[in-house]
């Protein structure tokens, strides 16, 4: 029977995620032993260049505020940006973990904006569960945008690259 309690738990995330911010990191991994077949384990990750689409919803107003609130929402067609998901040369992430651009820190990126890169050609990792997983190019083509930053957290289907 556990002798720790939940709550102590619960404290112990919190002072973890506030130790993440503090200290501008984007994960954090933790293994806590309590004895023996009893420990807690707990991996924080903050998540980098969320982008999130809200659909505007009619909201009554006042009369005066009404124009602005008109001429805002009709700006935000022309300013939303064409989803990187959608584009018929994304590469898309096939698993959960977390992308880098290079083999290791400092090394050259597999790949950059304007690379030509072959069909099977690595273009970058993902590392899930403690493995490196080699992401190959789908097809041939020129590399025209790189969508994640090196070391930052995707979700299974997130765009990573743009090949055309």
């Amino acid at each position: 029977m556990s002798k720790h309690s939940p709550d102590a738990d619960v404290a112990f995330i919190q002072a973890l995620a506030e130790l993440l911010n503090k200290n501008e990191l984007t994960e954090l991994s933790v293994k806590r032993e309590y004895g023996e077949d009893d420990s807690l384990e707990v991996r924080v990750v903050k998540q980098a260049n969320v982008v999130t689409t809200i659909a505007a919803a009619p909201v009554a107003m006042a009369p005066a505020a009404a124009p602005a609130a008109m001429a805002a929402h009709a700006a935000a067609p022309a300013a939303s940006v064409e989803d990187p998901a959608q584009h018929p040369g994304a590469v898309t992430s096939p698993m959960v973990g977390t992308a880098y651009l290079a083999a290791e820190p400092g090394a050259t990126p597999f790949v950059s904006v304007g690379s030509t890169v072959a069909e099977g050609q690595t273009v970058l990792i993902i590392e899930a569960m403690k493995t490196m997983n080699h992401i190959p190019a789908p097809r041939a083509g020129t590399v025209k945008r790189i969508l994640v930053e090196d070391g930052t957290p995707v979700e299974y289907g997130a765009p990573l690259l743009i090949i055309e």
